[in-house]
């Protein structure tokens, strides 16, 4: 797959579904079996009227909910609720909404709605063969299409990070790869004891061999390459801080010890942030380029106006601690032009007159002082990577003084090293996971994304002969 096709939406476009009103009900039962075209509605939910299917449906509702279904050929109604097809009836009670409201010119009817580009060719052929047709329609002026996101391979894997936050809109990059990998990353830096990440990684083999069944396994099962690599990003860290349960000695210390070297530490976590920051305010640029044009993008304090912000703020902080004028000067100069651009964005925005300045000037000194907590915020990897430390180092201190004593202190000494395990294994875990994801949607989202598309809902119902199958 093309790597474009791997950061952006499925390309939609707008289309007609035209069929013979004598075959219209066979045209619509291909559309749902394909389940690839969300037909738009011209009546609210409240104003259609219901249905033979429909008020027969109502009738049989004691008998619980049923997956709706068509058959090939239009059922006998009567005997679908004399047998308790509830089923059938609700798939026809589906269809009558949609024959109701395409819209009929002679003996030609017509619904449009939006369908996946690549899946035309194939819904042509098959509506052809009941004398039905799509047609491919301009897209109408101001109008957004919905948005289907490929969910293949590692996007399946992070979807619901995306998903959670919100719609990519249809003409935004797509982030999630990218959201996974940050976030498995900063779960790793917080999670950092190789010992625990190897309980992690040992947890997601045995989801994907299916040997967790009692504990969610079937529905977590999908998830395993994101808790192994969320573990694989903890061992490096704990390797890295001499961690494997606690300061057990057990793996060198590759980088320094958290606890007695806590400076790197912190100054890692605030350049982790950075590069991160860096990355979305790269994305926020490139979508709203997508979304309005260079003009929109210019001044938008999440497109070139906030990245150069970020970039002077960058530029002061590297001129202080090398004590150089110069890129003090340059990055002064950059932080006037982006605050300059950034407020004649927030004026357009605001709708002019005094309480329109007031609003951009009140705006304008909110992106600064987010752009300075959001980089502060990004502490807490070191701040719980550290906690986390903190706790095995308590537990190995007990289980050390216990097992000096000999005799009972040794089991006492084995019980203290499992349990203080366990409970740091389970607290830290839930802790880093929540901070990592308030990390990833109050700092990075909110710079990737300035609105919320539309997800594609396509209709689908699957024809009896396949139904079950």
């Amino acid at each position: 797959m093309p790597w474009r096709d791997l950061v952006t939406p499925v390309p939609m476009t707008r289309v007609a579904l035209v069929a013979p009103v004598t075959s219209l009900r066979d045209t619509l039962v291909r559309v749902a079996d394909a389940g690839v075209v969300e037909i738009e509605r011209t009546t609210g939910p409240g104003d259609a009227v219901a249905g033979d299917a429909a008020t027969r449906l109502q009738r049989l509702h004691q008998h619980g909910p049923a997956s709706p279904a068509l058959a090939p050929t239009a059922p006998d109604l009567e005997a679908a609720e004399r047998t308790g097809r509830v089923d059938l009836l609700a798939g026809e009670a589906e269809l009558e909404v949609y024959r109701t409201d395409a819209v009929v010119h002679g003996s030609v009817a017509g619904l449009v709605g939006w369908a996946p580009t690549s899946e035309l060719e194939r819904l042509a052929t098959s509506l052809a063969e009941v004398g039905g047709a799509v047609v491919g329609l301009d897209r109408p002026r101001g109008a957004e299409p919905p948005t289907a996101l490929r969910r293949a391979g590692p996007e399946r894997t992070f979807g619901p990070l995306v998903q959670t936050y919100g719609t990519v809109p249809y003409r935004d990059v797509d982030p999630t790869l990218l959201a996974g990998l940050a976030y498995v990353v900063m779960f790793g830096v917080m999670f950092a004891d190789a010992g625990h990440g190897a309980l992690l990684v040992l947890v997601a083999l045995l989801l994907r061999a299916g040997r967790l069944r009692r504990w969610g396994g079937p529905r977590l099962r999908s998830k395993w390459l994101f808790i192994a690599m969320a573990g694989l990003a903890s061992m490096v860290a704990g390797i890295g801080y001499g961690e494997f349960f606690g300061p057990t000695g057990v793996v060198p210390t590759a980088w320094v010890s958290p606890l007695e070297q806590p400076i790197p530490v912190l100054a890692a976590a605030i350049g982790l942030g950075a590069v991160l920051l860096a990355g979305a305010y790269g994305l926020g640029t490139v979508n709203r380029v997508r979304e309005g044009g260079w003009t929109f993008a210019l001044c938008a304090p999440t497109g070139i106006a906030g990245s150069l912000l970020f970039l002077a703020g960058g530029m002061i902080a590297g001129a202080v601690y090398f004590a150089q004028a110069s890129l003090a000067a340059l990055g002064v100069s950059v932080g006037l032009i982006a605050l300059t651009l950034a407020l004649v964005g927030l004026l357009a925005g605001s709708g002019g007159g005094f309480t329109g300045v007031l609003q951009a000037a009140i705006e304008l000194f909110d992106v600064v002082i987010r752009l300075g907590s959001n980089i502060a915020s990004f502490a807490r990897l070191a701040a719980f990577g550290m906690t986390h430390a903190a706790l095995g180092w308590v537990v190995w201190l007990g289980t050390t003084a216990l097992w000096g004593i000999g005799g009972v202190g040794l089991a006492a000494a084995v019980l203290l090293f499992v349990a203080g395990n366990v409970l740091s294994f389970a607290l830290e875990a839930l802790v880093a996971g929540v901070q990592a994801l308030r990390l990833e949607y109050y700092e990075l989202f909110s710079r990737v994304f300035q609105r919320e598309g539309r997800p594609f809902r396509p209709w689908h119902v699957p024809t009896e002969v396949r139904h079950g199958t």
